[in-house]
């Protein structure tokens, strides 16, 4: 073997490592940009459906989207939007859905042919911030920089821990009584009634103790702060079973099967 022999080999093993390197990356772009595709006809197919003014962000997770497009199913096809309005009283809903095992051929789903998809399952939500529950509030009585918290002191029953349409929220905020300036801190629950977010203060603090007519103060803010929220559909007509409290906002969450991917809206 001569040194000029010795010297070809790792150079040839290196171009084909290259080789490899360059079609891989090829490869994986061809995926992504499929994928891409592929989010921009659900993305468009869900702005109408949802009746939204921009395209939701739309993610189709799981990798290689190719042997997913091959099978036509699509594992997890994740949706979201922000700023969403419903009616006059809420005007920054954050919507959120997971569809798991959306069934559509490649062909079609690149086409926005939707009308043949199905979805195993939706898990849907919406998100209700507390700058929405503040102007729901206003109507009754005027409050700013409401705060929502969940809420570690307020006991509840037995029934009420085991069930998801319930929970207990801590509210915030400040209101003027008398001209004067008040900081109050609200404890209670809230619970689902027939889709419906109703809010129940049982408790309420006031940073000033001192105001003439207390007892009338505390049931006047009890009473303007225990409301109800229509959030509206939730997406894919999903019924809602189960609301949670978060630092800042309810979300109210549910999960339908087995339905059309063109029920959306």
């Amino acid at each position: 073997m001569t040194a000029t022999e010795t010297k070809r080999r790792p150079t040839r093993g290196r171009k084909l490592i290259i080789a490899a390197l360059v079609v891989g990356g090829l490869l994986v772009a061809a995926d992504f940009g499929l994928a891409a595709a592929g989010e921009y006809q659900v993305a468009q197919k869900m702005r109408q459906k949802l009746g939204l003014s921009e395209d939701p962000s739309v993610r189709i997770n799981g990798f290689p989207f190719v042997t997913q497009a091959i099978a036509g199913d699509y594992r997890d096809i994740e949706i979201s939007a922000t700023g969403v309005p419903v009616r006059d009283q809420l005007r920054d809903l954050e919507i959120h859905a997971n569809l798991r095992h959306v069934r559509i051929g490649l062909s079609d789903l690149l086409a926005g042919n939707t009308r043949g998809a199905k979805i195993d399952q939706v898990q849907g939500s919406v998100k209700i911030k507390a700058n929405d529950l503040n102007r729901v509030v206003n109507q009754v009585t005027p409050f700013t920089d409401m705060a929502i918290e969940p809420d570690t002191r307020t006991e509840l029953t037995a029934g009420q821990q085991a069930d998801p349409a319930v929970a207990a929220v801590k509210l915030s905020g400040n209101t003027t009584v008398a001209s004067r300036k008040i900081r109050i801190t609200a404890y209670g629950t809230v619970a689902l009634a027939n889709g419906d977010v109703v809010i129940s203060m049982n408790d309420v603090e006031l940073d000033d103790t001192s105001l003439a007519g207390l007892d009338a103060v505390l049931g006047v803010v009890r009473e303007a702060l225990s409301v109800t929220i229509h959030p509206g559909e939730l997406p894919f007509t999903v019924t809602p079973t189960a609301v949670k409290v978060e630092s800042g906002a309810l979300t109210v969450e549910g999960a339908i099967s087995d339905i059309p991917l063109n029920e959306a809206g």
